[in-house]
């Protein structure tokens, strides 16, 4: 099934790159968002590193009463998700992917972020994907559907690193989502690594010191 391509917001390094971040932005927020972090994570000169920032569509959500907002699934009663819409949306982020591998970057040096809903999407995508990709990054975030997760995941990506952080004190999506995705990531036997910080859904100076690590150690391995 065609779906229609993402609008995105694209960040270039002076020089050419030798890798790309796709970022995936949260329930109700668009590509705008994780913007201002790219000057934050103070990225090597020696590392270009290009940053795609793609806008969800606008669509009803169901814990929003039905309002239309930027959001790459719905939600449905008790915080259910719409997995045909999670897979939509999957096949969109795929597109992008091909576009960067189009352009002359590996699939291997790829990284998949999202932030929220966006960090649901980014492990849906990056865990299944059939290339071999550099590493997920998932913030503040759940994994669902995770019953399959060893039988239906890529094996070419069984490895692949994850980082993970959530603020402790988070009201939207307690933490006690994002640790339950962790142990049954750990248990399935991927490298993925915990953070957590003393705050709400957000992102902290400390945890972004900490992405900026982890993507220099994954990127300069890929």
């Amino acid at each position: 099934m065609l779906v229609a391509p993402l609008p995105t917001v694209e960040i270039d390094p002076p020089k050419d790159p030798v890798a790309v971040v796709i970022w995936l932005h949260g329930l109700g927020a668009d590509g705008h968002d994780f913007e201002p972090i790219v000057p934050q994570l103070s990225l090597p000169a020696d590392l270009p590193v290009r940053f795609v920032f793609p806008h969800a569509p606008e669509i009803p959500v169901s814990v929003f009463g039905g309002q239309r907002v930027r959001a790459w699934f719905d939600f449905g009663p008790g915080g259910s998700v719409d997995l045909p819409g999670l897979a939509r949306s999957v096949r969109q982020v795929n597109d992008l992917i091909q576009n960067e591998i189009d352009s002359g970057v590996p699939a291997q040096r790829i990284v998949v972020a999202g932030f929220s809903q966006g960090g649901v999407l980014a492990l849906q995508t990056a865990l299944y994907y059939p290339k071999r990709l550099a590493g997920i990054l998932a913030l503040s975030t759940f994994l669902p559907d995770s019953d399959n997760l060893q039988s239906d995941s890529a094996r070419v990506n069984a490895d692949i690193p994850v980082l993970m952080c959530h603020g402790q004190q988070d009201a939207v999506l307690p933490m006690a989502l994002g640790t339950a995705a962790f142990t049954r990531l750990r248990r399935a036997d991927y490298p993925v690594e915990w953070h957590e910080y003393p705050m709400g859904h957000e992102v902290c100076l400390e945890e972004i010191r900490e992405i900026s690590r982890w993507l220099q150690v994954v990127l300069r391995r890929a």
